[in-house]
């Protein structure tokens, strides 16, 4: 079985989703006959690279909410990621483009170190103090998940360079009805969206095994599940 996860290093409920989705593949019998692919979705794709704002910055305006609100928003967010063992500041992030993640982790997946440095640019973004939307933390960070970093700098340097693999991962996404993230696909039959808990991936995983119907491809995104769309990330009860 295959399981696709298109996701952005930017979405909160990805960072989460990841993590409770590997917790319930681990409960799952026939794990070791999964593979699991991730694909690029970029939640503010129109924004100019190098264009950074700070996340509380970003989410009072995008909801029209008071600073401390939006700090309540992303306190909400963080108990959800420490339930999960998952480290995530609250104040001091960044926000902004994530082509160039996007293209460096189709680089790591030529080289087989995309997990590698999926779960590096989540730590980086969500629970450390370094920005990855900075050019040196990237080269950085590519190394530290064992790619060559003259490789990583001129792919870095080159915006042709696996452009066309974002792109298609992202059309891909929308010919499927995706219009949020994460957004799980089971062997391309059957699709689940949202940072759902652990034991409703493990019971996906169960019923696509058995060919039994979940929610069909092509009928959109659950707002309610914990994802993040063009408009922003639902934070249920903030």
């Amino acid at each position: 079985m295959r399981v696709e996860i298109w996701s952005d290093i930017a979405c909160p409920w990805c960072y989460i989703g990841k993590a409770r989705f590997e917790k319930g593949l681990a409960a799952f019998a026939h794990r070791d006959d999964v593979e699991v692919v991730h694909r690029s979705f970029e939640l503010d794709p129109g924004r100019a690279k190098g264009d950074t704002v700070p996340v509380l910055e970003m989410l009072a305006k995008k909801y029209g909410r008071t600073p401390d609100e939006a700090r309540a928003m992303e306190a909400h967010v963080a108990s959800n990621a420490h339930s999960e063992g998952l480290g995530y500041r609250t104040e001091g992030r960044d926000h902004g483009n994530t082509f160039d993640i996007h293209r460096l982790l189709h680089l790591a997946k030529a080289r087989g170190r995309q997990g590698e440095l999926l779960d590096l640019a989540y730590r980086a973004n969500f629970a450390e103090e370094r920005s990855v939307f900075d050019t040196d933390t990237l080269v950085a960070l590519g190394v530290e998940a064992g790619l060559d970093e003259t490789e990583v700098r001129a792919v870095l340097a080159d915006e042709t360079a696996y452009a066309d693999d974002v792109r298609q991962d992202e059309r891909e996404a929308a010919e499927l009805g995706a219009d949020g993230v994460p957004f799980f696909v089971l062997d391309r039959r059957y699709g689940v969206s949202g940072g759902r808990p652990a034991e409703v991936f493990t019971q996906a995983l169960e019923q696509a095994w058995r060919g039994r119907v979940l929610q069909p491809l092509g009928t959109g995104t659950d707002v309610d599940a914990e994802t993040c769309g063009p408009d922003g990330c639902e934070v249920p009860g903030a």
